[in-house]
This record gives C-alpha cells, structure tokens and sequence, in this order.
C-alpha cells in the first residue's frame, strides 16, 4: 500500500514538473526512466522488509527440493508435513520436471515454526522405472533454534540398486 502511495507522489511531482518547466521530451523521457528506477529499488526494499516481518528468522524454516539425474523417478508431485499437518502440496509440470532433472532446485516451503524438535516428511509421487506408478516418503527429524533453518529434500539415482533414492539433509 505504501509503495503506490509512494508511486502516486512521485508520478504527480514529475507531471507537476513537466507542466511548470518549459522541458524538452527527452528531459522528460530522462526524468521517467530515473522514476521507473527509484520505484524498482523501493519495490525491492519494500519486499525485503515484507520477507522480514512475516519469517523472521527466529521461526524461518526453508525446504527445498533438488533432483540429482532423475532416471529412476520422475517427480509428479510432492507433499511437505511438518509434525504430521501437511503445510504444502505441490503438482509439477512437465517442464518444473525437466528444471529439476537439469540441476534446478526448488523453494518447496518457507514458513514458521515454534523453536524446538520438528518432523519434517516429505511424500513424493511419480513415476518410476518400468513406467509404473511409485509413491516414496522422506522423513528427517530436526530442531529449531533461533537461527533461519534450510532443509533440502534430494532425489538421488542409485545405479547400483536401480532405483531412486530420497534423501533429507540440513543445511
């Protein structure tokens, strides 16, 4: 709200501007281009103190999700609870999975929770070898301090077994 009561002052004072000043287009094309990046690094700041006051870093817990190879399974899609209440479902597109398999790693939750020890499980669906349905579960027990806590769930391919492996690791 502040940002586009900040953007309103700032159109209205350079319009204020224009109209008083006997300036050329190209000042004024100068003076929107200078705008348009005051409002960018407002938008910016306004956005870090909006991450600020809704995770602070005393209750941030991040879960993350990474694919190593991807021959074994193909996520379909993903389900995070913590302390057995599921906090996110996520359904990936065909191209999310293609991200993935290539290296990509995706932010599967931010959110609070209260210091002290969590369950963190993660309930993956997808295909698996021989084009057949498979539903895995990765669990990692931790605690919460007053420090942000990063949680990555990886998805690994284990050529000896021939199959996939799901994995938890903090960070």
């Amino acid at each position: 709200m502040r940002f586009f009561t900040i953007c309103l002052l700032l159109l209205s004072s350079i319009s204020f501007q224009a109209h008083s000043s006997t300036s050329t287009s190209e000042d004024i094309d100068s003076q929107l281009q200078s705008l348009k990046k005051e409002i960018m690094q407002l938008n910016r700041q306004l956005f870090i103190l909006e991450e600020e006051l809704l995770y602070p870093s005393s209750t941030q817990l991040a879960v993350y999700l990474s694919v190593d190879v991807g021959k074994y399974f193909t996520v379909d899609n993903v389900e995070l609870k913590i302390d057995g209440k599921t906090v996110t479902h996520y359904l990936y597109t065909a191209r999310e999975q293609k991200a993935l398999s290539r290296g990509g790693v995706q932010r599967l939750y931010v959110g609070n929770v209260h210091s002290g020890e969590h369950q963190l499980t993660a309930v993956f669906n997808g295909i698996g070898p021989n084009q057949r349905p498979l539903q895995r579960a990765a669990s990692i027990n931790f605690n919460k301090a007053k420090e942000v806590k990063n949680i990555e769930f990886l998805i690994r391919d284990d050529e000896d077994k021939q199959q996939a492996q799901f994995l938890a690791k903090e960070w």
